[in-house]
């Protein structure tokens, strides 16, 4: 009869500590999911992009990085920023035209890369002469003129070593037959450039008048060697905790964005 006393207090007092061990470590869990709220909600630029409802449309880590450039450069139009994202494919639009001040997406379209910077994927970067490759990184947009490629609009590198080479190189913003949908049908990828982001004919023009005149354009790519280079984008400390960590998106194809960079 003892016996069954002890076992039947042993198992009432064990009982007790279970139930708040697992109390405790609920209140635990859920401190941690606050703390975790409460820091992406102290980020302005996590709080536009939930404004702006861009979750299912543009990666949040091009757009964070896109903005921190746009929060250090000095921008003429402080109005409009646009985004290329490079970890996409040629077949899917990845041109993104914001504005800020109306907190709306203005553009999203389809938008090739350089013939040397891969097939339907762009994976390799370049800032040379004659490479035919396109350059990651921070632009402002400049004038307009008619080339020969009709309405173009000449864009300045920012960043030196990266893109700086842009304007000399003539890469430049102009519509081309070979960006189009009917281009992707029949050949399942766009067709290329010598390095410029060129656009669909039919959006060429209202593209570069949204746009010209001192706005910002940033291609993305999250490629290792830009990043390396970079002074612009920020990388997150190892073992510390960041927005970017909490708000990470997984994407399949993001590893074919980590080209070489010459």
């Amino acid at each position: 009869m003892n016996k069954l006393l002890l076992l039947s207090l042993w198992a009432i007092a064990t009982s007790g500590f279970n139930v708040n061990q697992n109390h405790s470590n609920i209140i635990q869990e859920s401190t941690s999911e606050i703390v975790k709220t409460t820091e992406v909600s102290k980020d302005p630029i996590r709080g536009l992009y939930d404004e702006m409802k861009l979750s299912s449309i543009l990666k949040w880590e091009a757009f964070e990085q896109a903005m921190q450039g746009y929060n250090q450069l000095r921008a003429k139009n402080k109005d409009i920023i646009t985004v290329i994202d490079f970890t996409l494919p040629s077949t899917e639009k990845r041109m993104y035209v914001i504005d800020l001040k109306a907190k709306k997406l203005l553009f999203h379209n389809i938008v090739s890369h350089g013939r040397n910077s891969g097939e339907k994927y762009a994976t390799s970067f370049s800032n040379k002469h004659g490479s035919f490759q396109s350059s990651l990184g921070f632009y402002e947009t400049q004038e307009t003129y008619n080339g020969g490629n009709g309405f173009s609009l000449r864009l300045n590198g920012l960043e030196r070593g990266i893109n700086d080479q842009a304007r000399p190189r003539a890469i430049v913003i102009h519509g081309a037959d070979y960006c189009s949908t009917d281009v992707i049908k029949s050949t399942g990828r766009l067709g290329r450039s010598y390095g410029c982001p060129a656009l669909p004919r039919e959006l060429n023009k209202p593209i570069i008048n949204t746009i010209k005149d001192g706005s910002l354009l940033f291609i993305y790519s999250q490629n290792k060697e830009y990043l390396a280079s970079t002074k612009i984008i920020k990388a997150p400390k190892l073992n510390q905790p960041t927005n970017t960590m909490i708000a990470t998106q997984h994407d399949a194809e993001l590893d074919k964005g980590k080209g070489v960079l010459n």
